[in-house]
């Protein structure tokens, strides 16, 4: 719940009716919990305040949890929707409790009961746990194959330049929809990272840098699965903020063409011969497509116009 004066509840999985099944020494993604877990005994209801330092990612595992809960898989990245596709750029978790949560970070409070508490005993390879309940065929937390959002800061920030280099190969392969999956897992770790930064500073600003250079990357993505619309608001989101970045006007440029903007798409490859003159061979190409393009199409419609005066 929110530390208002409403307490204004959040979740709770009792409505849901599922209880959070967390297996202590997996990393899972809201560190905090593991630590506040292994405070408690067994059936004992337990009330715990955290700084926004460790509720940052709260709003992406919330919204993880209710899509479980409707029956639906978190994981699918590659489905297209605008709430799903803009994730990693802030716009919409879609829910907006959570987009307002997201936007502007703050403390929560958690009031946890626990119903058997299984945990890592030093030293061995199975699960100790309560006489509440019993698991078996778990995985060490050597053995667990984790997923990027369920590194820790240090391996995220690893993680990054892999993924990064993974997708610069897919897109070279063509494999467009996959190079796409990777350059938004490096986004989600590197926006994770930010949550924890102030920003503007220093870090935070090197964290932007990077998370712009991999937008502007799943872009070209975009462009070469003709979804035109969506890079507009990638690339026009990313100038509002950092009106300079050469990239991200020849890219939006070459959307807004393709949508037949063309005092959009002109007046953006004018910006970038202005910000990076040793560009001007490419821009002189994208013009001369959008003109062969502007061509061809007004010769449909004088086509269509002579068919129905006909």
């Amino acid at each position: 719940m929110k530390c208002d004066e409403e307490r204004t509840v959040i979740d709770d999985s009792k409505q849901v009716g599922h209880p959070m099944h967390i297996i202590i020494g997996n990393m899972f993604k809201l560190e905090v919990w593991e630590i506040l877990l292994t405070s408690m005994r067994v059936s004992e209801v337990a009330e715990f305040w955290c700084d926004t330092i460790h509720t940052g990612v709260y709003p992406i595992l919330s919204r993880s949890l209710r899509q479980m809960a409707e029956g639906k898989d978190p994981t699918e990245w590659h489905v297209h929707t605008c709430g799903l596709a803009n994730m990693f750029a802030y716009h919409t978790l879609g829910y907006e409790d959570l987009d307002e949560l997201q936007k502007e970070p703050q403390p929560l409070i958690f009031i946890i009961e626990g119903k058997g508490l299984p945990y890592w005993a030093a030293g061995t390879q199975r699960p100790c746990v309560t006489d509440l309940q019993l698991l078996e065929q778990v995985e060490a937390p050597s053995q667990y194959q984790r997923e990027t959002w369920n590194l820790n800061n240090h391996e995220k920030m690893q993680a990054v330049p892999i993924l990064h280099g993974e997708g610069n190969r897919l897109f070279k392969l063509g494999r467009y929809e996959e190079a796409s999956n990777k350059y938004q897992e490096a986004i989600v770790c590197l926006r994770n990272l930010q949550t924890k930064e102030k920003p503007w500073e220093v870090q935070w600003l090197k964290l932007e840098k990077m998370i712009n250079t991999l937008i502007l990357n799943y872009c070209q993505c975009l462009l070469k699965k003709e979804e035109y619309y969506e890079v507009l608001e990638h690339t026009s989101d990313i100038l509002r903020h950092h009106p300079g970045i050469v990239k991200a006007y020849y890219v939006r440029a070459r959307a807004h063409a393709e949508v037949w903007n063309e005092a959009e798409a002109k007046a953006d490859l004018e910006k970038v011969l202005e910000l990076e003159p040793s560009m001007r061979k490419a821009v002189q190409r994208e013009l001369r497509l959008l003109e062969n393009r502007l061509e061809e199409k007004r010769e449909e419609e004088r086509l269509r116009c002579r068919n129905m005066l006909g």
